[in-house]
């Protein structure tokens, strides 16, 4: 970091000091041999012999990291002056349920849109079957920039889209980033839930209500349903030099593999069969987690309907000296199970704030794909 520190004077002092890039300046190729190198494949293997999607969500907060390096790329500067780092992952939507671990993957990708210190990029991951490469999943991940020590905001070089199909990307981008504004604003913990939701809420209410008492704090579970108190999980990461990343925090993918392994686990034990991921999406880096924290990991089960089941990962670090617990990150995450699964129930105002949330997001990503 003091090395670093001697780089603060290659920052650009304003965007229009940099040169414009063009989307296929960033467009990346990388190859994960699977296939053709089976060593590399044990890394990747999970008890279903089928490929890790924690591991996936590794390599793509990597490959998002190296793709705007490439756009920000000076040639006559040997070292980078940005440090770049994930903001947020806006979106993964997975387009087949398995995939196959001795089979090559080929990632793509590259910058879709740019502010005036933030960047979407856009990355898919395909896979070889009979000699061509069937898509698999489509990622947008937000990066930002900041200065070498990751302290302030840095610019980064204006993208110029070359082609009406560039425009239309571009623009997506753009509307991307307004849609991210508006749900925040929505946000449950900003505003009251919408007159509708306050119905479901309150017809859940008098759906448990017990009908041979007269009390308000009588509850009945109602058949073929879970209290979402008792569809939960927790987690306990100790933070290790090992999976840091190159300004000393911990690798933003690690983070997403570590939430990702609990929301499985907790899709499955609420659900009762094997659980597939659909979606990723709204992932928010709020705070770097630093080389040593404990990092407590909370999964919830906060909507379900059919075979669905809607997962909302809590993670925070707790630091033994001040006793203090900060929240890192908010992780949602979309399973289709193999069986029809129980019905989420929450009983406080709280869990039905989050089985709202919960199920907005569920239908986003419904809308989605």
């Amino acid at each position: 970091m003091q090395e670093r520190k001697a780089l603060h004077t290659l920052l650009a002092k304003r965007q229009e000091d940099l040169p414009p890039r063009r989307m296929k300046d960033s467009y990346l190729e990388v190859i994960l041999p699977l296939g053709s190198q089976p060593q590399i494949r044990e890394k990747y293997l999970n008890v279903y012999n089928s490929v890790r999607f924690g591991r996936i969500l590794e390599d793509l907060d990597s490959l998002g990291v190296l793709i705007c390096y490439t756009h920000t790329k000076q040639e006559a500067q040997p070292r980078s002056p940005l440090s770049i780092v994930t903001a947020l992952v806006d979106k993964i939507n997975l387009r087949k349920k398995v995939v196959h671990p001795d089979c090559d993957i080929k990632f793509t990708g590259n910058v879709s849109w740019v502010g005036k210190t933030s960047m979407e990029v856009k990355m898919h991951m395909l896979q070889l079957h009979d000699g061509d490469y069937c898509p698999v999943l489509d990622a947008t991940f937000v990066m930002v920039a900041r200065d070498p020590e990751n302290k302030r905001p840095a610019f980064v070089n204006p993208l110029i889209p070359e082609s009406p199909e560039e425009e239309e990307i571009f623009k997506q981008g753009e509307m991307n980033k307004l849609k991210r504004i508006d749900f925040s604003t929505a946000s449950l913990l900003k505003m009251a839930p919408t007159a509708e939701e306050r119905n479901i809420v309150h017809d859940i209410f008098l759906n448990t209500l017990d009908t041979r008492t007269v009390s308000f704090r009588s509850r009945v579970l109602p058949p073929n349903s879970v209290w979402m108190e008792d569809a939960k999980l927790k987690g306990l990461q100790i933070c290790h030099p090992q999976e840091r990343n190159i300004f000393n925090r911990i690798f933003g993918g690690f983070l997403m593999r570590k939430a990702f392994e609990l929301g499985w686990a907790t899709a499955c034990s609420c659900g009762g069969s094997r659980p597939f991921i659909v979606s990723v999406d709204d992932i928010m880096f709020q705070r770097p987690v630093e080389v040593g924290s404990l990092l407590l990991l909370s999964g919830q089960v906060c909507y379900t309907e059919k075979n669905y089941i809607q997962v909302r990962v809590h993670s925070e670090v707790y630091d033994a000296d001040t006793r203090e617990h900060h929240t890192t990150n908010i992780f949602h995450f979309t399973f289709i199970s193999e069986n029809e699964v129980p019905r989420v129930v929450p009983k406080t105002y709280g869990e039905s704030m989050l089985y709202l949330d919960g199920k907005r997001h569920f239908a986003a990503t419904m809308k989605e794909i």
